[in-house]
Order: structure tokens, then sequence, then C-alpha cells
């Protein structure tokens, strides 16, 4: 099935279209929720979200404004952010078990296998050293741009400017 036909048939609400819907987005969504999610249970809880949030509002998907997969994602990348920033969330976390402590050096070796299998790493290397650490804080860490630009010392507005600057060379090298 065809994206376009997909949009046609999530706009119906025609239930098998949910299915398909999954079928093909769910482990690229997946994966990025999980570079932000470490937790696998509850990477799984925001993907399930990001689909109910998906289908329930697609009506505000506007296709002159962008891809569907690019809204899909922003979903997915706001959701998980918006479940780290939770109160819930933050509290579950200050009594992680030990195990979470041996994986935590183990995950973090593991992101750039991560971000390979969407298949994005080579493209960022090819960018400037600080198109890198722009997209690493934004997109990879989930960082705010006005967080990004406490990090880097550097005003908001040229982190903005640079974010897109750095977009669009990377939509360069994806050629799309």
């Amino acid at each position: 099935m065809s994206q376009e036909e997909l949009l046609v048939l999530i706009y119906k609400k025609d239930e098998k279209a949910f299915t398909h819907l999954y079928d093909m987005y769910s482990k690229s969504l997946f994966s990025v929720i999980s570079m932000l999610i470490k937790n696998r249970e509850e990477a799984e809880d925001v993907l399930q979200e990001v689909f109910v949030k998906i289908w329930k509002n697609i009506d505000s998907y506007n296709e002159s404004k962008g891809r569907f997969y690019t809204w899909i994602l922003n979903i997915a990348r706001n959701t998980s952010i918006d479940t780290l920033r939770s109160k819930n969330f933050n509290n579950s976390q200050k009594n992680l078990s030990t195990d979470n402590f041996v994986n935590l050096l183990d995950d973090s070796n593991k992101l750039t296998n991560k971000i390979d299998t969407i298949g994005i790493q080579e493209f960022v290397k090819k960018l400037k050293p600080k198109c890198i650490e722009i997209i690493n804080l934004l997109f990879f860490k989930g960082y705010t741009q006005q967080e990004a630009s406490e990090e880097l010392a550097m005003p908001l507005g040229t982190i903005k400017t640079q974010n897109r600057n750095c977009i669009n060379d990377l939509r360069n090298y994806l050629k799309i």
C-alpha cells in the first residue's frame, strides 16, 4: 500500500489503515524513541501513545507543510521529550535498579549503532563539526533550541539559523 493510499484510509478512520500505518512506521519511530528513552517498556508505551496521537490528529497534517514521515517523526520526538520532562517519568528514574547502571555504559556505546540503523550517521558525519554538534543536541539528545543555546554558549537566534542551515545541508546529502 502506498503512503497516499494509506493517508486516504486514515482520514476515513478505516481500522485496517491503523495496522498498515503501524507496520510501515513502527520500527523507524521506535528507534528514534529509543534514542531518547532508554527504558524499553517506557519506549514501547511512548510508541503506542505516538500512534494514538497520529490517528487522532491526522486532520492537522498538512501536505503542503511537509512530508507525512517528517510529521509523524516530529510527533514521536516531541512525545518522547514530553515523557522525559514529565514529573512521573523523572520520579520513576530516581529509583533505578543496579541492572540499569550496568547497562548505561553499554547503551551509550550502542548509540552510534542505533543512529546508523536509521541510516543517518554517515550523512551527519559529512556535515561541518558545528552542525554535527547542533544536530546531536537537538535531535539525538532531545535538547530544546534554548537548551542547545545555553550548552553551546551561542545566541538562540544563531542556533535556530545554524540548525536550519544544517538541516538543509543534510537534505542535500540525502537528496530530499
